[in-house]
């Protein structure tokens, strides 16, 4: 319990970065994955891939 009470109090701090500003970046992130959707699933797909035939490379 204690740690999520250190969480909080560093959420609610005003000296550091304000809820306002959290909410900017977080917004950012998805208008970024959004924007890249397609590009990030195409990465993901050739590196899954390239996982799967490396390991068959291994197994053999």
């Amino acid at each position: 319990m204690g740690k999520l009470k250190g969480f909080k109090d560093f959420i609610m701090e005003e000296e550091g970065m304000g809820t306002v500003e959290l909410i900017l970046i977080i917004v950012v992130l998805i208008g970024l994955v959004i924007i890249f959707k397609n590009q990030l699933r195409t990465l993901v797909t050739n590196v899954f891939k390239k996982i799967t035939q490396d390991s068959n490379t291994v197994m053999s």
